[in-house]
């Protein structure tokens, strides 16, 4: 197999971002949530505008797993305010690693992955976190296996369905 190649993303990546975006977001959640949900869900937050705001956010990076010269996921990472809930100083947080289904079971998340612990290790930070819903095994077992550890939990709303997201955090030696 090819080696996949990891890159930052730049604003001329915002359409694969959102087709990447849109189409793990409905691969993965779709059978458990209503489809009025996931319609809104995607509208409101993979639109070009919203999408084009992040990538351009200096708090935040996206970085793109390719292979074969197709892209296949990515992952965006936020520090500061873009962080989607307030933390203490100096952490990173992993707010999507998105890789389409047919490329699951492939360790591309365990790249992407790989990835935010080297960045978080060359900036500095203190640990990364992130929020993972508390009935996707699948991401919570992958996290756990990797030195996660709950430290609390929040609410994210879909729509009109109100789900609880655990927080997860790997602490970085220094």
């Amino acid at each position: 197999m090819s080696p996949i190649i990891i890159r930052k993303a730049t604003i001329s990546d915002l359409e694969i971002i959102q087709e990447i975006s849109k189409q793990t977001f409905i691969e993965t959640f779709a059978a458990v949530n209503t489809p009025e949900n996931m319609e809104n869900y995607v509208r409101e937050n993979f639109n070009s505008v919203q999408v084009a705001s992040e990538i351009n956010n200096r708090e935040s990076a996206f970085y793109l797993a390719s292979l074969e010269n197709e892209i296949i996921g990515y992952m965006k990472l936020n520090i500061g305010n873009a962080q989607t809930e307030k933390q203490k100083e100096n952490n990173l947080e992993i707010h999507r690693i998105y890789v389409l289904q047919a490329f699951h079971g492939k360790k591309m998340g365990q790249l992407l992955l790989d990835e935010a612990i080297k960045i978080a290790q060359q900036t500095g930070v203190e640990s990364i976190w992130l929020g993972v819903w508390e009935e996707n095994q699948r991401a919570l077992q992958f996290y756990s296996k990797n030195g996660f550890v709950e430290f609390d939990k929040h609410i994210f709303t879909l729509g009109n369905d109100v789900q609880t997201d655990l927080l997860m955090r790997l602490e970085m030696n220094k």
